[in-house]
């Protein structure tokens, strides 16, 4: 029979095989990477095979690493499911959350609900990793992730929790009067563009745009790069450049007569935002707890306020949602349409 110190040392060994890394392993498992080595390192010696290959960069599997991965996988899962079903015992769910959300959306959507969602359901914890990358949240064990449609994965289960907006061209007052005027996608390569460097590939994309259906790109140029959508936010709107941003974001400061929207006719609309988890498990039930939240607080989601982060904190965006349909928990598939690159 297996003893509980010999769990422990499995489930160490899956978490540094899932994440191929021994700090985040750690991280995942609440214990010093010195601990988890010597874990590791006991398990080896029980064993009396080699599981992992390690250097100073990286971590690989050996093939009996890969066997024994391969092996309790299913074990886990099935473990985490056994606990899970305790939660219909309960009068409120227990257990972690994680979920993995793009840091826009984390700052401006889903984190003003937070303290509600908590509040509603005490006994959960929730950890919100921020991540602008395609997150694997399989192999990084993550209970479900936020982002928009056209990253998603077809073999995700996907609920809708915010509708299609358009990405807008835009300018400060300020800087238009000092510039030529921007009327057709061609002058924006005399002008000062604010871009985008994105951390899922570490590239700088050119802006798209669609007129009458017709998809096309440009590429810009200018003098500020950054891979923060808040940061490029506030430089816009300090007179910088211009720059491409997601309407949720520009709205406001559009009405309050701080930015100047250009090229509205060519703006691309993009699917929304989804709550998105794997196809291939059971759905656990913090995360059933937490869809239910979404959908009965659809409205304070329409009317959610996106604060900028720093010192310019006052500044609020009011996401322009007219409605927040979301998805059955059931229906699988994400958003229609390519994967794009914005």
């Amino acid at each position: 029979m297996m003893q509980c110190n010999q769990f422990s040392k499995l489930s160490a060994f899956v978490a540094v095989a899932e994440h191929r890394h021994f700090s985040k392993a750690a991280a995942q498992l609440g214990i010093s990477p010195s601990t988890l080595t010597q874990t590791i390192r006991a398990l080896e010696e029980e064993l009396g095979v080699r599981l992992l290959n390690r250097t100073t960069r990286s971590v690989s599997l050996t093939p009996a690493g890969e066997q024994l991965l391969h092996r309790m996988q299913p074990v886990m899962s099935a473990v985490d499911e056994a606990l899970d079903s305790m939660n219909s015992f309960r009068d409120n769910p227990r257990g972690t959350l994680r979920l993995s959300i793009v840091r826009a959306a984390a700052i401006s959507i889903i984190g003003p609900l937070v303290p509600a969602f908590l509040r509603e359901f005490p006994d959960l914890e929730l950890e919100i990793v921020t991540d602008d990358s395609e997150a694997d949240i399989v192999s990084e064990r993550i209970d479900a992730g936020i982002r928009l449609g056209e990253f998603l994965e077809k073999d995700m289960v996907a609920v809708r929790l915010y509708d299609e907006y358009r990405m807008m061209t835009v300018a400060s007052p300020d800087y238009l009067a000092k510039h030529p005027p921007v009327a057709m996608l061609e002058d924006l390569r005399a002008h000062n563009c604010i871009r985008r460097r994105w951390t899922k590939d570490g590239a700088i994309h050119p802006w798209e745009f669609d007129s009458k259906g017709r998809r096309s790109q440009v590429v810009v140029s200018g003098s500020l790069i950054a891979n923060d959508p808040f940061l490029l936010l506030e430089a816009v709107i300090d007179g910088v450049g211009i720059a491409n941003l997601p309407e949720m974001a520009t709205t406001a400061p559009i009405a309050e007569g701080k930015l100047v929207p250009l090229l509205e006719d060519y703006a691309p609309k993009m699917s929304g935002l989804f709550l998105y988890y794997s196809s291939r498990r059971q759905v656990p039930a913090p995360l059933q707890a937490f869809i239910a939240f979404m959908r009965r607080h659809r409205d304070e989601l329409r009317a959610s306020q996106i604060t900028l982060p720093g010192p310019t904190d006052k500044r609020k965006v009011s996401p322009p949602i007219e409605s927040a349909a979301t998805r059955p928990l059931a229906e699988s598939g994400a958003a229609n349409g390519s994967r794009s690159r914005r």
